[in-house]
């Protein structure tokens, strides 16, 4: 039985994926935003897609090392960070939006009692308009 082999990639493209991928890890890339993809290792090598696919040996490499290194680590704390501050900015916004309900009612309360004080202040000043005169009995005049 014959087995295809695999095409080989040239020593000058490899040794351009392995120099890629060595400044992708160290954090220090090029001419890519620096994340830890494939796509960036063939961008930041100057290669082809399919070249950086025929490179078996590099590509194993890669996936080897991709947990370990510094930049990966800093994405992960990074991605780490992201999160607990998604989740404190949920946070503080159902915090935010129960002010604002408590803020709303108690607007809500003031004005309903601002409406009431007129009301009484109206009444109570329409009732000491009026004089009573007051009923004089007979007896304290003789």
């Amino acid at each position: 039985m014959i087995t295809p082999t695999q095409p080989k990639v040239s020593a000058k493209a490899e040794q351009a994926l392995r120099e890629a991928m060595d400044r992708l890890f160290a954090g220090r890339p090029t001419c890519t935003d620096g994340k830890l993809t494939k796509n960036n290792l063939w961008r930041e090598a100057g290669v082809s897609r399919a070249t950086m696919n025929r490179a078996a040996d590099v590509l194993a490499e890669w996936d080897a090392q991709i947990g370990k290194s510094p930049a990966s680590l800093h994405d992960q704390k990074q991605s780490e960070e992201i999160t607990v501050l998604r989740r404190q900015l949920k946070k503080n916004q159902q915090e935010r939006k129960q002010r604002q309900d408590q803020i709303d009612a108690s607007a809500t309360v003031i004005a309903v009692l601002l409406a009431e004080n007129a009301a009484l202040r109206e009444q109570a000043t329409s009732r000491s308009a009026v004089v009573v005169p007051l009923a004089r009995s007979q007896a304290t005049y003789e």
